[in-house]
């Protein structure tokens, strides 16, 4: 038993990470439910407990992830990528959920064409990160390594995209809203739900990185 621990262990950290990846893109897509369904309270309590029950599956993950790589002699990427990607995508899990908790904690009435677009940007940029982690047990080939990078610059473009539309929403806002209360809610919900791009373009970041390392 005991030389069967001290052999050399690779864990199995990447059907983790694509674990972890579904569960972000499910708090998305709840998320997305919630805004097309806001007007509609039971739906809307439906969708709230949804982007709960997958960001804390997420967590689940995170921990497992954390606990192998304590045991685990031998591992297949670097161990600080490997901390700095289930970190940065359970960052991005968090943010979806702070943003349908400030929602419902901030009592905000109204879904407004910003959140709106703002929310496919959201979900558009974790199904490429979904999609980017699929490839690093393969980025050793070429082919995959420049699929990811590919898959990196388009989180990139999204990002820029939601920085316009938080740009646009900020300048429509302060010009008219009259309701100080509202101006406020909307501020801090647009600026959270941006920065749910602005941590997936670091979760490419990340990825950039395994891929230049170990292409």
């Amino acid at each position: 038993m005991l030389f069967g621990k001290l052999l050399p262990r690779e864990g199995n950290f990447f059907e983790m990470f694509n674990q972890h990846a579904q569960r972000m893109v499910e708090a998305a897509q709840a998320f997305s439910e919630l805004v097309a369904n806001y007007s509609d309270v039971e739906l809307r309590e439906k969708f709230n407990q949804a982007v709960d029950e997958a960001e804390q599956a997420a967590d689940r993950v995170t921990d497992e992830v954390n606990r192998t790589l304590h045991q685990t002699f031998i591992t297949p990427l670097d161990r600080e990528h490997i901390h700095a990607l289930i970190d940065t995508m359970d960052d991005v899990a968090d943010l979806i959920q702070d943003s349908a908790d400030t929602m419902f904690l901030y009592d905000v009435r109204v879904m407004t064409p910003e959140v709106i677009e703002l929310t496919g940007l959201n979900m558009r940029c974790c199904e490429l990160v979904r999609d980017v982690v699929k490839l690093l047990d393969r980025v050793s080939d070429s082919k995959t390594a420049e699929a990811a990078l590919k898959l990196c610059n388009e989180i990139d473009k999204v990002e820029s995209d939601a920085d316009r539309v938080l740009r646009s929403a900020m300048s429509k806002l302060f010009r008219e809203e009259q309701d100080m209360r509202e101006l406020l809610k909307l501020k801090v919900l647009y600026e959270l739900m941006e920065s749910v791009t602005d941590k997936c373009e670091d979760v490419a970041k990340v990825v950039e990185g395994i891929v230049l390392e170990n292409a």
